[in-house]
């Protein structure tokens, strides 16, 4: 089997449109996979070669680097200074030269080889502009469909390219079928020793910041603003929010009227994902307290340099500040940044101090300010003798 140029040549415009590639692009990669296959016919694999096609009649021109010196010993890398001083007069020894040839065909071994050189380098470009096209588009949200659902991760269609959601990257409980519509957040572009590799996600916060931003046009002018996000997918997410214009309320912004916008956002994720929306503050006490929100917060005492807050709650407020499975303190702690140590408190009046028992059962006592004793009813008879019989003298 030879390799047929002039069938090449006219082949180049039909890869270059299947591929979506640019046609110099195809070209240079078939004048590439020449340069191998005349290496194996006619040279050496260490030679320096170029390879030109002409894509209008077919004709291949092989251009061979060889270095000028007094006495040849090897042909294929050297030229007598002679010969070369026929292409190039004003040459001199040691000096290199291009030597043109005319191919005309190349024989089984060398078609062979071009054929793998093509394959692979149509791969390899095809990917590298894969990757360029997707690196623009990192931290974005792409719609998509499910290819494949495996046991670990999900296969997702974008088009020229599969990307992945693997596991941890999933809505917890939410389920997913081939065919299947989504929004898929771009996560990163990972290289491979296979190719580039999408990660894709939707269990990440920035998805959920990505959908508020598309319900929330004030987001675009600056009017308010997303300081943070706490999530657990599937479950529930906290978001921190903060308006840069007074008399604009943030909650009520990302809320929505009759709680649109927040609506839309858990259409796509499920509403099994409960969304908390709190004000952002810059005093970490505040935020402390709108983070536990819906929580009645009696006091917190910040230890700043270790980034930890003791907050003590009402004893009846105790469950709803830790939340089911503590999703509610460690949703807070991981948006505001501090440990928080969620203590409930006790009053106990006879000893006129207020009893704190924590959750490792450590108590602690606040001193109440005191309340003055009811006197016993003889003591009060006594006091009142006594002024009738001091008003009378």
């Amino acid at each position: 089997m030879e390799l047929d140029i002039k069938q090449l040549a006219l082949a180049i415009r039909t890869i270059a449109e299947e591929k979506n590639l640019p046609e110099e692009v195809v070209q240079g990669i078939v004048e590439q996979a020449l340069v191998a296959a005349y290496k194996k016919d006619f040279g050496d694999r260490e030679q320096e070669i170029r390879i030109n096609m002409n894509l209008n009649n077919g004709e291949v021109d092989a251009y061979i680097t060889k270095i000028v010196v007094d006495k040849v010993d090897n042909k294929l890398y050297e030229i007598d200074l002679k010969n070369a001083q026929v292409l190039k007069k004003d040459i001199k020894i040691g000096d290199s030269i291009e030597i043109f040839e005319k191919v005309n065909n190349f024989g089984r071994v060398a078609a062979q080889t071009a054929k793998q050189v093509i394959l692979q380098k149509m791969r390899e470009t095809e990917r590298e502009m894969i990757m360029e096209e997707f690196e623009d588009k990192i931290d974005t949200i792409i719609n998509a469909n499910v290819a494949r659902v495996e046991n670990n991760l999900v296969r997702i269609d974008l088009g020229r390219i599969q990307g992945i959601m693997p596991k941890n990257e999933q809505i917890f409980g939410e389920h997913y079928y081939p065919g299947q519509r989504i929004k898929v957040y771009l996560k990163d572009v990972e290289k491979g020793f296979r190719g580039p590799q999408l990660i894709l996600s939707r269990a990440c916060p920035e998805f959920i910041r990505l959908l508020f931003k598309n319900e929330v046009p004030e987001m675009d002018n600056g009017a308010v603003e997303i300081k943070g996000i706490s999530r657990e997918a599937g479950i529930r997410t906290k978001l921190a929010v903060y308006s840069t214009i007074k008399g604009v309320d943030p909650v009520g912004t990302f809320v929505g009227g009759h709680g649109t916008r927040v609506n839309a956002v858990m259409s796509e994720i499920g509403d099994q994902e409960k969304i908390d929306i709190v004000v952002w503050d810059q005093d970490p006490k505040q935020f402390i307290i709108n983070a536990l929100s819906p929580t009645k917060v009696s006091d917190v005492q910040i230890e700043a340099s270790t980034k930890k807050a003791s907050v003590i709650v009402p004893e009846d407020q105790l469950s709803i500040a830790i939340g089911k499975n503590g999703q509610n303190v460690r949703l807070a702690s991981k948006i505001t940044g501090y440990e928080l140590d969620i203590i409930a408190a006790k009053k106990n009046i006879q000893s006129e101090e207020e009893v704190i028992e924590d959750d490792n059962n450590n108590i602690h006592t606040i001193e109440l300010a005191k309340q003055p004793k009811l006197k016993k009813k003889s003591e009060l008879e006594n006091n009142l003798l006594s002024a009738i019989e001091e008003h009378g003298q």
